[in-house]
């Protein structure tokens, strides 16, 4: 794609809100046939095209106003339907040049409704309108990559090279009038009015770039984008325009374009949502710490404890409660719905290793597998698994062992997830039964998986002892009726 090309379709969507359009770039093949490769829909009014169309080659004859544009190097105006759109479409195709060549095509394409429609607004509005059209085809645009997209509440103000305002919008009249100003505004210097249009608009003169302002005026928030356009001194009215060439004239006439909306209640929302979500993080900081603070209780507990199976009760439920301490931990620091399965499952096998792991014996641990993105109950379901699990591995997999090595697969089967602990130790008894014969840590994990994951729990011998743990994965907000 040509550099003219991709400055353009960097530029489709703002363009494609104004006028309340889908806009569709095409680039020329050697072939002759067109490939589409930017399209833009508005966001104030139901696009065109219900699904994206990038990447699909069309031939021109199959659409008139493209089939007259190819062939004559002009713009080109002609009615067509699409499939999957009711209403009639008003397609309006312009040429691309680079250096005098015909690269691409430029459609512009609207409903009828919306075709008549604008054709009652007023000329000086429309005209601004063709003079961007005329920017984006010249490539002689700045800054409208930048802008956020245009809104349903965007009222529309155009000020002049001398500072009128030569239009208003409804919207707009609306918006200033919520800034005290009641009175007729068209014909008025913006310099007038006490806000930051005045200042906004000689910038823009200045750079000749668009750009998007925030400030607070009032007891509101206005955004504003800022957007100058250059276009020919005369210009004739649709559809006579299409009897001549696009730019005709000296291009003298500069006007700034100023897009305008109350962003009041959209900021508040925003903040109070930050607020939140700062008082459920500080909330999980402190239940971590509460957790991390009755470990130590059960340490100190445990060293005054006089028998070893006393300690080592005692011991197993310390690494239980930091175990859940790590899901908290993780809540306290990211603002997501969900938790990475594979950083929890590091943690924890990094708490077992420092606290539980016998420094005379070399077992290795690892993780394989993808990350996997759970919900806050279902991860701290699973992290109170592999730390069984792995503590299981470590007190039954090794004895008479000095090195060894325990890996965590996971796998993200689509609708469900699978956990395996794989260990190289001794295996299983040959006479051991799960349901009867099983510890206090394999109950836990079996009671935990049957019953608040809904899952499956298995134990295989081999090389070593695979513990399988199989569950549906929940979103968010299933999670409450999940059972």
């Amino acid at each position: 794609m040509s550099s003219l090309l991709e400055l353009i379709a960097s530029s489709l969507s703002i363009f494609a809100d104004l006028n309340r359009a889908d806009v569709l770039l095409y680039a020329k093949q050697p072939d002759g046939s067109l490939l589409l490769v930017e399209q833009a829909a508005p966001h104030s009014v139901p696009p065109i095209y219900r699904t994206p169309c990038t990447g699909s080659r069309v031939e021109p004859e199959e659409q008139p106003a493209l089939a007259r544009t190819m062939a004559t190097g002009r713009p080109a105006r002609s009615p067509r339907q699409q499939e999957g759109f009711r209403a009639h479409i008003i397609q309006e195709t312009h040429p691309i040049y680079e250096r005098g060549k015909l690269v691409g095509v430029l459609s512009v394409e609207k409903s009828l409704i919306e075709h008549e429609r604008h054709r009652t607004r007023r000329w000086a509005f429309r005209r601004a309108l063709l003079d961007l059209r005329d920017m984006l085809l010249r490539g002689d645009v700045h800054g409208l990559d930048e802008l956020s997209p245009f809104r349903e509440h965007d009222g529309i103000m155009l000020v002049d090279a001398k500072g009128t305002i030569t239009y208003l919008s409804g919207l707009g009249s609306h918006h200033y009038r919520r800034l005290g100003y009641y009175g007729e505004l068209i014909g008025l210097p913006v310099s007038q009015l006490k806000t930051a249009d005045g200042e906004l608009v000689a910038r823009a003169l200045d750079q000749r770039r668009a750009f998007e302002h925030e400030t607070s005026e009032g007891d509101r928030i206005w955004v504003r984008k800022v957007i100058p356009l250059v276009g020919p001194r005369w210009r004739l009215p649709p559809p006579l325009d299409f009897l001549l060439p696009h730019g005709i004239g000296r291009p003298r006439r500069v006007t700034v374009l100023v897009a305008i909306h109350d962003a009041t209640s959209a900021r508040r929302k925003a903040e109070e949502q930050a607020v939140r979500r700062a008082m459920v993080q500080e909330i999980h900081h402190r239940v971590k710490n509460n957790l991390q603070t009755i470990a130590s209780l059960l340490r100190i507990q445990a060293r005054r404890a006089q028998h070893e199976e006393t300690r080592q009760i005692l011991a197993e439920s310390i690494h239980r409660i930091l175990s859940v301490a790590v899901v908290h931990e993780f809540l306290s620091q990211h603002e997501g719905l969900t938790i990475n399965l594979k950083d929890v499952v590091a943690r924890i096998m990094a708490q077992v290793k420092e606290g539980v792991l016998d420094p005379n014996k070399h077992i290795t641990f690892g993780i394989e597998g993808p990350p996997i993105f759970l919900p806050p109950q279902q991860t701290t379901m699973c992290a109170l698994i592999i730390n069984e699990l792995l503590l299981n591995a470590l007190e039954h997999g090794f004895d008479g062992l000095t090195t060894g090595k325990i890996i965590v697969h996971l796998a993200d089967e689509g609708d469900q997830v699978r956990i395996t602990v794989q260990d190289n130790g001794t295996g299983l008894p040959e006479d051991f039964d799960l349901e009867h014969n099983s510890s206090l840590g394999l109950q836990i994990v079996r009671t935990v998986v049957q019953q608040d994951l809904r899952g499956r729990f298995e134990l295989h011998n081999g090389q070593g002892v695979s513990a399988v743990v199989t569950f549906p994965k929940v979103t968010v907000g299933e999670w409450e009726t999940f059972d």
